[in-house]
């Protein structure tokens, strides 16, 4: 077996948007790779044929990111490969050009073009679809102002920009109709309101859709609407009360939709499933026994794309739950008969259903994603994309650790033993913290952290309070950040010591991103029992947090029960700035210029307070990176910012 080198996640092969052919004879998915040497992702698709138990590669142009079943044997996606069509884009039309290519193989061909930035599609008819684009309520800007323009930003509502997308004042997304012979496009939404999903009902009459409309204020509540297409009727189904919607679909002639009222738990509080009958009436479908988050928070960085979470499938509505440190997708029918499906223990990234039937997008083990099917209470791995990493790397075996952090409450853990384990030698050890705070960790599998265990650390990590898959109660820290989470995290800490004598007390890491970047720069101001640290996206200032980050003035406010005007005090006594002069550990900062979740400015007032007062500290910027740096930057950036963390310890912890 060969040692885990750092650019080996190079060569990993990511899986994502994962659908059943209409006759369920075929499985469509997008393959994913790093292009290291053009620093990008390569993208194209893949279908898996169910008979003869082979995938094979449609397109080429590794741009295909995305696509939609036409009918059993075509494809619909979006790219451009025209260069008119690239130099009109290049000019700043808006404009997404479909292409349709056989599942059978053969040339894809330009079917149409949408005058507008589509961002996803779904046929009603040969000539008819429901369309979401971007919409700019200041647009259009006149040709020979284009340039120009590009010189400003004008703000006048928050959020003002989103991770990932830049600046977004007053653009939204929104919902049209679009008829391929005409080439005709009808909004359905208005230009304010921000569509966040829409499905189709299966006799393609109805669209109900999830939108948040604003003007100066984005609040946390969302409405639910119908469309009835015929009609070109939209209407608002939504509850009187505050209600925040994460999905809506159609089981049967009914609306199952997913939601919270925020009460209680917050923003972080677990969606219920409701329907709403043929009456009109809305009614719980599932009760508070479901107190699980219903999407996969599962941790890993070897994922790339986007994922689908719910799907129905004749009688039933089927979706992901994460429990604990694992994911698995349930069922529940229309009279709130609800099941699990799957029981394996790792993470479900995305998933299909066809008459019962179940493909899905899998981590399972040590293994990286690959597609697996469900059928007849059996689940069997379909593709062998990274199975080499398996059977040619040196890897290490997560070790379970738990214990009871207070009467009745039980923290799990896991510790990976360097893969070069020796129980005569003494290893440094690395604490890795989660972000979220409500996300989790599991066993399946991570790069860096695989490859720190075939660096020779020990590398350790929990779930403490705060994280996700354990109920509401458990995940809920609003206005605790840094005291039942830290005690939590500092007693597994002891723990792993203790139980494992092979790691060198005054050889101590610890890193994490965005919580975890929080919670590392709350742990170098209340201990130095680490020798060296890895801060990454991190929070050091809730005041500046609030007024700064595309979610800061409501995840803030929630989470840390107060805002800069009715409890500025609190907010600074939780906020790890203020502890600065108390830290003595040398400080790795890691940031992405572009990342608003939590922006730069949060990083730089903590290296600057650690310079100030004397403290070893570097700060690494990448530019053209938002919050997903180490899930999906550009791979030359993925590898220095392991890089650079690794160095980081090696220098002081070896």
């Amino acid at each position: 077996m060969e040692k885990l080198e750092l650019k080996d996640m190079t060569k990993y092969k990511s899986l994502s948007g994962i659908k059943y052919a209409p006759d369920g004879k075929n499985i469509g998915f997008v393959l994913h790779e790093m292009d290291e040497k053009n620093n990008t992702y390569l993208s194209n698709i893949y279908m898996y044929n169910l008979e003869k138990e082979k995938s094979i590669k449609l397109t080429s142009g590794n741009k295909e990111s995305s696509f939609v079943f036409k009918d059993k044997d075509t494809l619909l996606f979006s790219t451009i490969r025209d260069k008119e069509d690239q130099a009109r884009k290049e000019k700043g039309e808006k404009l997404t050009c479909f292409y349709e290519i056989s599942i059978n193989g053969g040339e894809a061909q330009k079917a149409f073009e949408i005058l507008l930035d589509v961002s996803e599609i779904v046929p009603v008819d040969e000539d008819t679809f429901v369309v979401k684009a971007l919409y700019d309520s200041n647009a259009p800007i006149p040709d020979h102002l284009i340039e120009e323009e590009k010189d400003y930003e004008v703000l006048d509502e928050i959020p003002f920009w989103q991770n990932g997308k830049g600046y977004s004042n007053k653009k939204r997304n929104r919902l049209y109709m679009f008829n391929k012979s005409t080439n005709a496009i009808k909004p359905i939404t208005d230009e304010y309101t921000n569509v966040e999903n829409f499905k189709i009902k299966e006799d393609k009459s109805t669209v109900v859709l999830i939108g948040n409309t604003f003007k100066d204020k984005m609040g946390l509540g969302s409405n639910l609407y119908q469309y009835i297409i015929s009609e070109d009727h939209l209407e608002d189904l939504s509850m009187k009360e505050t209600f925040s919607y994460s999905f809506a679909v159609f089981l049967k002639d009914e609306i199952v939709f997913a939601g919270t009222d925020m009460k209680t738990f917050g923003i972080n509080k677990n969606d219920l499933l409701y329907k709403i009958g043929k009456d009109g009436k809305i009614v719980t479908l599932s009760d508070g026994n479901l107190d699980y988050n219903l999407r996969n928070s599962v941790g890993s960085d070897t994922r790339y794309g986007s994922y689908n979470n719910i799907k129905v499938d004749g009688e039933y509505l089927y979706f992901i739950t994460t429990e604990y440190d694992s994911s698995y997708i349930n069922k529940i029918d229309g009279a709130g008969n609800y099941s699990r499906v799957t029981n394996e223990k790792g993470a479900v990234d995305g998933f299909d259903v066809f008459n019962g039937n179940v493909a899905f997008i899998g981590l399972r083990g040590n293994k990286l994603q690959e597609l697996y099917k469900f059928e007849n209470s059996t689940e069997s791995q379909l593709t062998q994309f990274n199975q080499w990493v398996i059977e040619t790397k040196n890897l290490s075996t997560p070790e379970k650790l738990s214990f009871e952090t207070e009467k009745g409450i039980m923290i799990e853990g896991w510790v990976m033993k360097p893969v070069d384990f020796d129980e005569n030698r003494k290893y440094p050890g690395i604490l890795n913290i989660h972000g979220g705070p409500k996300a989790a960790y599991g066993s399946v599998y991570f790069h860096e952290m695989q490859y720190w265990a075939n660096e020779g650390y020990t590398v350790f990590f929990c779930n403490p309070r705060g994280s996700d898959g354990r109920g509401n109660e458990f995940s809920d820290i609003r206005g605790k950040f840094g005291g039942i989470d830290y005690e939590d995290i500092m007693k597994f800490t002891d723990l792993v010591l203790e139980k494992y004598p092979c790691i060198d007390k005054s050889k101590l890491g610890v890193t994490g991103g965005s919580y975890g970047g929080f919670m590392t720069n709350w742990i170098i101001g209340h201990t130095d029992r680490f020798r060296a640290a890895a801060s990454q996206r991190s929070i050091s200032n809730w005041i500046s947090k609030f007024n700064t980050t595309d979610i800061g003035y409501y995840f803030v406010e929630d989470q840390q029960a107060g805002n800069p005007w009715n409890d500025m005090e609190k907010l600074w006594d939780q906020s790890p700035l203020k502890f600065a002069d108390k830290v003595k550990t040398p400080t790795l900062f890691i940031h992405s210029e572009e990342d608003y979740r939590c922006w730069m400015a949060e990083g730089l007032q903590m290296f600057t307070a650690l310079k100030y007062h004397g403290v070893e500290s570097r700060f690494c910027l990448f530019r053209g990176e938002n919050h997903e740096l180490s899930r999906s930057g550009k791979p030359k950036h993925r590898i220095r910012r392991l890089k650079e963390i690794t160095e980081w310890f090696d220098h002081y912890l070896k």
